[in-house]
């Protein structure tokens, strides 16, 4: 009978870590095992970010093989890069992978080199996990099938109740968790779900079909990870089976897969409208971190080019009128500000799914009246500062006019380009960020240097 543990809340402390470093460098096992063995894997896992490579490989060895296999899966993937370097390919494949989910034990060996892959997979006892993981092999990581697990409950629909608990009971032995028991026909295509009450409620000699739910939501395993987020989301699900085009039962995705790849995607998003090109972590080398961010820095910097070019061409009026230059620096920020909201929406509405191809038009009309709304409330307002601050009619006049065009121009901008990179396959978040308020800052000076130049040449 596997032992029942009870998880505490954990909070790591300063002194929770100088403790286990003292115990670590005076090789007290018994001291760090008892500071372990009551902690979740995910609290484990966070320690290892707090301890160098020599010290995580001590603490590792000391852990009860499933515990560790599981703590191996909750590392963060540059963490447990530099790990599995230095764990001979025996024992990783033994103390590791034998005792984990198909799906965690490929996520693993896909983050090894060829060779050492090979050899941690001649070193599976088991034939059938060792199959598993290299049919899961053949999968991209983000499709369905780079996402689903081999283990799940999968009866026959001829069997009876009876002969179904028999069944469930040889199967339960690689299996944790039970969210769903697929019923199957001969040619093992997917043709129901069997509930725990219809199981555990109908009469022994009950045939498995009589009692299934015969309304299936399944994936593809070619479909994107994106979508089964999507559909696990929609329809509620915490487990989504797997079949082939002809509708063979290959595996299920479960809740916790879906929940990391919603969270890898807004990560993602979040680095490319802060304008980072790769993922990376504050504690990444300084290198990395440059080459994250230069890309974005230098379409800044040549929109800063083209920004100054549009000043210089102006640069008699602003001469002659030099209160145009007071208000340079807002049109450009509320133009960057507008477009950036109107991005943000569009682009989180297509994240979610919510904004469908029919509804573009209606999403351009919507953007179209919130900005003119918008427009016309702050016009009205730098309006009423410039009357009663300056004493030039025609300044109060060109830049009221010109916010209220770069706030429509903005809005419409932000909206219709994520929508067209989306169009074209291309990730929306490219849109959002330093690419919308550099475009926006380059037109925002255009626009108000040359309605002020109109203005004052009528008055």
């Amino acid at each position: 009978m596997e032992e029942n543990i009870t998880y505490e809340p954990f909070e790591l402390t300063r002194e929770f870590l100088d403790n286990l470093h003292l115990f670590i460098e005076s090789d007290d096992k018994s001291k760090v095992k008892e500071y372990l063995q009551e902690l979740h894997p995910a609290d484990i896992a966070e320690i290892y970010d707090e301890l160098n490579i020599d010290e995580a490989k001590y603490t590792f060895l000391l852990l009860d093989q499933e515990v560790a296999a599981d703590v191996l899966a909750e590392l963060e993937e540059d963490d447990r890069k530099k790990f599995l370097k230095i764990i001979p390919s025996d024992i990783l494949a033994k103390r590791f992978i034998e005792n984990m989910d198909s799906d965690d034990a490929t996520d693993v060996i896909q983050e090894l080199p060829d060779k050492k892959r090979e050899r941690v997979l001649s070193y599976l006892k088991d034939d059938e996990q060792t199959e598993d993981i290299k049919e899961l092999l053949n999968y991209d990581e983000d499709t369905a099938g780079g996402l689903m697990a081999k283990e799940l409950f999968a009866i026959h629909q001829d069997i009876t109740i009876r002969q179904c608990i028999v069944e469930l009971r040889k199967q339960a032995e690689s299996v944790d968790e039970v969210y769903y028991i697929y019923v199957i026909d001969d040619n093992d295509k997917v043709v129901g779900t069997l509930s725990l009450k219809s199981l555990l409620t109908s009469p022994a000699q009950t045939k498995i079909f009589d009692i299934c739910n015969t309304d299936i939501i399944s994936v593809q395993a070619e479909e994107k990870s994106e979508e089964v987020a999507l559909m696990m989301q929609k329809y509620d699900l915490v487990a989504l089976p797997v079949v082939s085009f002809d509708g063979e039962l290959l595996g299920r995705i479960t809740i916790d897969d879906v929940v990391d790849v919603i969270k890898d995607e807004a990560e993602k998003d979040y680095q490319m409208i802060s304008g980072l090109t790769d993922d990376v972590e504050s504690s990444d080398s300084i290198y990395r971190l440059t080459r994250a961010r230069f890309p974005w820095l230098l379409i800044g910097l040549f929109g800063g080019i083209l920004g100054a070019g549009v000043i210089g061409y102006f640069e008699g009026d602003i001469i002659k009128y030099a209160g145009l230059a007071l208000f340079l620096p807002l049109i450009a920020a509320m133009g960057g500000n507008a477009g950036v909201q109107s991005s943000s929406i569009v682009v989180q509405g297509i994240a979610s799914g919510d904004l469908g191809i029919d509804s573009i038009g209606q999403k351009l009309i919507k953007e179209l009246a919130v900005s003119f709304l918008n427009g016309i409330i702050l016009s009205v307002l730098i309006f009423t500062y410039s009357f009663f601050f300056n004493d030039s009619y025609p300044l109060t006049i060109s830049v009221s006019i010109a916010l209220f065009i770069v706030i429509i121009f903005a809005s419409i901008f932000g909206t219709l380009t994520p929508l067209i990179l989306n169009r074209f396959k291309i990730d929306p978040a490219l849109a959002t960020g330093p690419f919308i308020t550099t475009v926006n800052d380059i037109m925002g000076l255009l626009i108000y240097l040359s309605i002020a130049r109109v203005v004052f040449l009528m008055f």
